[in-house]
Protein backbone atom coordinates (compact mmCIF):
# COMPACT_ATOMS: atom_id res chain seq x y z
CA UNK A 1 0.00 0.00 0.00
CA UNK A 2 2.79 2.44 0.95
CA UNK A 3 4.70 1.46 -2.19
CA UNK A 4 1.67 2.22 -4.38
CA UNK A 5 1.19 5.57 -2.64
CA UNK A 6 4.85 6.49 -3.19
CA UNK A 7 4.63 5.51 -6.87
CA UNK A 8 1.50 7.60 -7.30
CA UNK A 9 3.14 10.58 -5.59
CA UNK A 10 6.23 10.19 -7.78
CA UNK A 11 3.98 10.25 -10.84
CA UNK A 12 2.47 13.54 -9.66
CA UNK A 13 5.90 15.12 -9.15
CA UNK A 14 7.12 13.93 -12.57
CA UNK A 15 4.02 15.33 -14.28
CA UNK A 16 4.57 18.73 -12.66
CA UNK A 17 8.26 18.69 -13.56
CA UNK A 18 7.35 17.96 -17.18
CA UNK A 19 4.93 20.91 -17.18
CA UNK A 20 7.40 23.45 -15.81
CA UNK A 21 10.09 22.26 -18.24
CA UNK A 22 7.73 22.92 -21.14
CA UNK A 23 6.33 26.17 -19.72
CA UNK A 24 9.85 27.47 -19.20
CA UNK A 25 10.42 27.11 -22.94
CA UNK A 26 7.10 28.81 -23.83
CA UNK A 27 8.44 32.25 -22.89
CA UNK A 28 11.10 31.98 -25.59
CA UNK A 29 8.60 30.52 -28.06
CA UNK A 30 6.14 33.34 -27.36
CA UNK A 31 8.90 35.94 -27.70
CA UNK A 32 9.61 34.63 -31.20
CA UNK A 33 5.91 34.79 -32.15
CA UNK A 34 5.48 38.33 -30.83
CA UNK A 35 7.28 39.54 -33.94
CA UNK A 36 4.12 38.66 -35.90
CA UNK A 37 1.24 38.28 -33.43
CA UNK A 38 -0.13 40.16 -30.42
CA UNK A 39 -0.32 38.47 -26.99
CA UNK A 40 -4.11 38.02 -27.13
CA UNK A 41 -3.87 36.57 -30.65
CA UNK A 42 -1.27 34.05 -29.54
CA UNK A 43 -3.30 33.12 -26.45
CA UNK A 44 -6.60 32.66 -28.33
CA UNK A 45 -5.02 30.70 -31.20
CA UNK A 46 -3.17 28.30 -28.87
CA UNK A 47 -6.24 27.51 -26.77
CA UNK A 48 -8.53 27.08 -29.78
CA UNK A 49 -6.03 24.56 -31.16
CA UNK A 50 -5.77 22.83 -27.77
CA UNK A 51 -9.57 22.64 -27.38
CA UNK A 52 -9.99 21.22 -30.90
CA UNK A 53 -7.36 18.58 -30.22
CA UNK A 54 -8.99 17.47 -26.94
CA UNK A 55 -12.44 17.45 -28.57
CA UNK A 56 -11.12 15.08 -31.23
CA UNK A 57 -9.38 12.69 -28.83
CA UNK A 58 -11.99 12.90 -26.08
CA UNK A 59 -15.39 13.57 -27.73
CA UNK A 60 -17.35 12.99 -24.52
CA UNK A 61 -20.06 15.49 -23.65
CA UNK A 62 -21.96 15.48 -20.38
CA UNK A 63 -25.11 17.17 -19.24
CA UNK A 64 -24.05 19.42 -16.39
CA UNK A 65 -26.01 21.47 -13.89
CA UNK A 66 -25.72 25.26 -13.94
CA UNK A 67 -23.62 25.05 -10.78
CA UNK A 68 -21.16 22.72 -12.50
CA UNK A 69 -21.05 24.94 -15.58
CA UNK A 70 -20.41 27.95 -13.33
CA UNK A 71 -17.54 26.06 -11.68
CA UNK A 72 -15.94 25.32 -15.06
CA UNK A 73 -16.53 28.94 -16.07
CA UNK A 74 -14.51 29.99 -13.02
CA UNK A 75 -11.70 27.58 -13.89
CA UNK A 76 -11.51 28.90 -17.46
CA UNK A 77 -11.70 32.51 -16.29
CA UNK A 78 -8.91 32.19 -13.70
CA UNK A 79 -6.70 29.56 -15.35
CA UNK A 80 -6.74 30.99 -18.88
CA UNK A 81 -8.18 34.47 -19.36
CA UNK A 82 -7.27 36.34 -16.18
CA UNK A 83 -3.86 34.70 -15.88
CA UNK A 84 -2.74 35.39 -19.45
CA UNK A 85 -4.34 38.82 -19.84
CA UNK A 86 -3.09 40.28 -16.56
CA UNK A 87 0.41 38.95 -17.20
CA UNK A 88 0.57 40.24 -20.79
CA UNK A 89 -1.04 43.63 -20.06
CA UNK A 90 1.33 44.10 -17.09
CA UNK A 91 4.24 43.93 -19.54
CA UNK A 92 2.95 47.14 -21.14
CA UNK A 93 3.23 49.08 -17.86
CA UNK A 94 6.26 47.74 -16.03
CA UNK A 95 9.57 45.92 -16.56
CA UNK A 96 9.51 42.33 -17.81
CA UNK A 97 11.77 41.36 -14.88
CA UNK A 98 9.25 42.80 -12.42
CA UNK A 99 6.42 40.91 -14.09
CA UNK A 100 8.35 37.65 -14.00
CA UNK A 101 9.19 38.07 -10.33
CA UNK A 102 5.67 39.01 -9.23
CA UNK A 103 4.01 36.25 -11.28
CA UNK A 104 6.41 33.84 -9.59
CA UNK A 105 4.67 34.66 -6.33
CA UNK A 106 1.99 32.14 -7.40
CA UNK A 107 3.37 29.30 -5.18
CA UNK A 108 3.41 31.51 -2.08
CA UNK A 109 -0.08 32.82 -2.85
CA UNK A 110 -1.29 29.24 -3.43
CA UNK A 111 0.10 28.14 -0.06
CA UNK A 112 -1.42 31.18 1.66
CA UNK A 113 -4.87 30.66 0.11
CA UNK A 114 -4.74 26.90 0.78
CA UNK A 115 -3.95 27.47 4.45
CA UNK A 116 -7.29 29.22 4.92
CA UNK A 117 -9.44 27.22 2.49
CA UNK A 118 -8.31 23.59 2.86
CA UNK A 119 -7.80 21.13 5.71
CA UNK A 120 -4.83 19.18 4.34
CA UNK A 121 -2.52 21.84 2.86
CA UNK A 122 -1.38 24.10 5.67
CA UNK A 123 1.54 26.51 5.81
CA UNK A 124 4.74 25.17 7.38
CA UNK A 125 8.07 26.74 8.32
CA UNK A 126 10.02 24.76 5.71
CA UNK A 127 7.49 25.65 2.99
CA UNK A 128 7.70 29.36 3.75
CA UNK A 129 11.51 29.24 4.10
CA UNK A 130 12.01 27.25 0.90
CA UNK A 131 9.61 29.51 -1.01
CA UNK A 132 11.44 32.67 0.09
CA UNK A 133 14.82 31.16 -0.86
CA UNK A 134 13.47 30.15 -4.27
CA UNK A 135 11.84 33.55 -4.77
CA UNK A 136 15.19 35.23 -4.02
CA UNK A 137 16.73 33.00 -6.68
CA UNK A 138 14.00 34.02 -9.11
CA UNK A 139 14.81 37.68 -8.41
CA UNK A 140 18.49 37.12 -9.28
CA UNK A 141 17.58 35.29 -12.49
CA UNK A 142 14.93 37.81 -13.58
CA UNK A 143 16.81 41.01 -12.75
CA UNK A 144 20.11 39.52 -13.94
CA UNK A 145 22.18 41.63 -11.59
CA UNK A 146 20.40 44.94 -12.21
CA UNK A 147 19.97 47.06 -9.09
CA UNK A 148 17.53 49.42 -10.81
CA UNK A 149 13.97 48.74 -9.67
CA UNK A 150 11.32 50.88 -11.33
CA UNK A 151 8.02 50.65 -9.49
CA UNK A 152 4.82 50.88 -11.52
CA UNK A 153 1.75 50.41 -9.30
CA UNK A 154 -0.65 49.43 -12.11
CA UNK A 155 1.76 47.03 -13.82
CA UNK A 156 2.91 45.49 -10.54
CA UNK A 157 -0.67 44.96 -9.34
CA UNK A 158 -1.58 43.31 -12.64
CA UNK A 159 1.46 41.01 -12.45
CA UNK A 160 0.64 40.06 -8.88
CA UNK A 161 -2.95 39.46 -9.98
CA UNK A 162 -1.69 36.95 -12.55
CA UNK A 163 0.01 34.96 -9.79
CA UNK A 164 -3.15 35.14 -7.70
CA UNK A 165 -5.30 33.98 -10.64
CA UNK A 166 -3.12 30.88 -11.10
CA UNK A 167 -3.22 30.20 -7.36
CA UNK A 168 -7.05 30.29 -7.36
CA UNK A 169 -7.14 28.06 -10.46
CA UNK A 170 -4.85 25.46 -8.89
CA UNK A 171 -6.89 25.33 -5.68
CA UNK A 172 -10.15 24.92 -7.61
CA UNK A 173 -8.70 21.97 -9.54
CA UNK A 174 -8.28 19.40 -6.79
CA UNK A 175 -11.95 18.56 -6.32
CA UNK A 176 -12.97 18.98 -9.96
CA UNK A 177 -10.37 16.68 -11.53
CA UNK A 178 -11.16 13.68 -9.36
CA UNK A 179 -14.85 14.01 -10.12
CA UNK A 180 -14.93 14.65 -13.88
CA UNK A 181 -11.76 13.13 -15.28
CA UNK A 182 -8.79 15.19 -16.44
CA UNK A 183 -9.39 15.16 -20.20
CA UNK A 184 -12.98 16.34 -19.84
CA UNK A 185 -11.97 18.84 -17.16
CA UNK A 186 -9.21 20.37 -19.28
CA UNK A 187 -11.43 20.59 -22.36
CA UNK A 188 -14.09 22.43 -20.36
CA UNK A 189 -11.46 24.79 -18.94
CA UNK A 190 -10.32 25.62 -22.47
CA UNK A 191 -13.90 26.11 -23.67
CA UNK A 192 -14.65 28.71 -21.02
CA UNK A 193 -11.17 30.17 -21.34
CA UNK A 194 -11.81 30.78 -25.04
CA UNK A 195 -15.29 32.13 -24.28
CA UNK A 196 -13.98 34.65 -21.75
CA UNK A 197 -11.06 35.59 -24.01
CA UNK A 198 -13.34 36.62 -26.89
CA UNK A 199 -14.34 40.04 -25.48
CA UNK A 200 -10.65 40.88 -24.91
CA UNK A 201 -9.80 39.67 -28.41
CA UNK A 202 -12.51 41.93 -29.86
CA UNK A 203 -11.35 44.95 -27.84
CA UNK A 204 -7.73 44.34 -28.82
CA UNK A 205 -8.45 43.98 -32.55
CA UNK A 206 -7.82 40.25 -32.95
CA UNK A 207 -6.80 39.25 -36.49
CA UNK A 208 -7.23 35.74 -37.87
CA UNK A 209 -4.07 34.88 -39.80
CA UNK A 210 -4.20 31.39 -41.29
CA UNK A 211 -1.06 32.12 -43.30
CA UNK A 212 1.15 31.91 -40.21
CA UNK A 213 0.55 28.15 -40.02
CA UNK A 214 2.32 27.77 -43.39
CA UNK A 215 5.47 29.41 -42.06
CA UNK A 216 7.68 26.77 -40.39
CA UNK A 217 8.84 29.08 -37.58
CA UNK A 218 5.44 30.61 -36.78
CA UNK A 219 3.45 27.43 -37.36
CA UNK A 220 5.92 25.28 -35.45
CA UNK A 221 5.86 27.54 -32.41
CA UNK A 222 2.05 27.75 -32.46
CA UNK A 223 1.77 23.96 -32.62
CA UNK A 224 4.18 23.70 -29.70
CA UNK A 225 2.16 26.20 -27.65
CA UNK A 226 -1.22 24.71 -28.54
CA UNK A 227 -0.50 20.98 -28.50
CA UNK A 228 2.33 20.53 -25.99
CA UNK A 229 2.21 23.57 -23.70
CA UNK A 230 -1.60 23.80 -23.57
CA UNK A 231 -3.40 20.52 -24.36
CA UNK A 232 -0.79 18.13 -22.99
CA UNK A 233 0.58 20.22 -20.11
CA UNK A 234 -2.77 21.39 -18.77
CA UNK A 235 -3.99 17.78 -18.60
CA UNK A 236 -0.76 16.77 -16.87
CA UNK A 237 -0.90 19.71 -14.44
CA UNK A 238 -4.55 19.13 -13.60
CA UNK A 239 -3.87 15.48 -12.87
CA UNK A 240 -0.75 16.26 -10.82
CA UNK A 241 -2.64 18.73 -8.63
CA UNK A 242 -5.19 15.99 -7.95
CA UNK A 243 -2.38 13.66 -6.85
CA UNK A 244 0.03 15.81 -4.82
CA UNK A 245 -2.08 18.90 -4.10
CA UNK A 246 -2.02 22.50 -5.29
CA UNK A 247 0.69 23.69 -2.87
CA UNK A 248 3.32 21.06 -3.72
CA UNK A 249 2.60 21.32 -7.44
CA UNK A 250 2.78 25.12 -7.45
CA UNK A 251 6.15 25.08 -5.68
CA UNK A 252 7.72 23.82 -8.92
CA UNK A 253 6.71 27.08 -10.66
CA UNK A 254 9.87 28.62 -9.19
CA UNK A 255 11.85 26.51 -11.68
CA UNK A 256 10.28 28.19 -14.73
CA UNK A 257 12.51 31.34 -14.80
CA UNK A 258 15.61 29.15 -14.52
CA UNK A 259 14.45 26.96 -17.41
CA UNK A 260 13.60 30.06 -19.46
CA UNK A 261 17.10 31.41 -18.82
CA UNK A 262 18.73 28.17 -19.99
CA UNK A 263 16.48 28.01 -23.07
CA UNK A 264 17.32 31.61 -23.97
CA UNK A 265 21.01 30.69 -23.86
CA UNK A 266 20.51 27.77 -26.26
CA UNK A 267 17.96 29.34 -28.62
CA UNK A 268 18.50 33.11 -28.48
CA UNK A 269 22.21 33.14 -27.72
CA UNK A 270 21.84 34.98 -24.42
CA UNK A 271 24.47 34.48 -21.73
CA UNK A 272 24.29 33.39 -18.10
CA UNK A 273 25.86 35.80 -15.62
CA UNK A 274 27.34 34.82 -12.27
CA UNK A 275 24.29 36.21 -10.49
CA UNK A 276 22.02 34.27 -12.84
CA UNK A 277 23.82 31.02 -12.01
CA UNK A 278 23.62 31.84 -8.29
CA UNK A 279 19.90 32.48 -8.68
CA UNK A 280 19.43 29.14 -10.39
CA UNK A 281 21.21 27.37 -7.52
CA UNK A 282 19.01 29.16 -4.96
CA UNK A 283 15.88 28.14 -6.87
CA UNK A 284 16.88 24.48 -6.86
CA UNK A 285 17.79 24.57 -3.17
CA UNK A 286 14.61 26.44 -2.22
CA UNK A 287 12.32 24.04 -4.09
CA UNK A 288 14.04 21.05 -2.49
CA UNK A 289 14.02 22.58 0.99
CA UNK A 290 10.30 23.46 0.77
CA UNK A 291 9.52 19.81 0.10
CA UNK A 292 12.12 17.95 2.22
CA UNK A 293 13.71 20.42 4.65
CA UNK A 294 17.26 19.34 5.58
CA UNK A 295 16.56 15.63 5.09
CA UNK A 296 19.26 15.08 2.48
CA UNK A 297 19.00 11.96 0.31
CA UNK A 298 21.15 8.99 1.36
CA UNK A 299 23.32 7.19 -1.20
CA UNK A 300 24.24 4.24 1.06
Amino acid sequence: MNSDRKNTSLTGHMLVLFCVLVWGVTFVSTKILLAWRSPVEIALDRFVLAYALLAIFHPVFRRLSWREEAYFFGLGLFGVTLYFLTENIALQYTQASSVGLLVSSAPLLTAFFAHFTTHDEKLSAKLIGGSLIALAGVALVMFNGSVILQLSPLGDILALSAGAAWAVYSLMLKRAGQRYGYLFLTRQVFFYGILTLLPAAWLMDYRLDLGLWLNPVQGGNMVFLGVVASALCYVAWNKAVGIIGAVKASNYIYLIPMITMLTAVLVLGERITGLGATGAALILFGVYYAEHGFNWPSFK
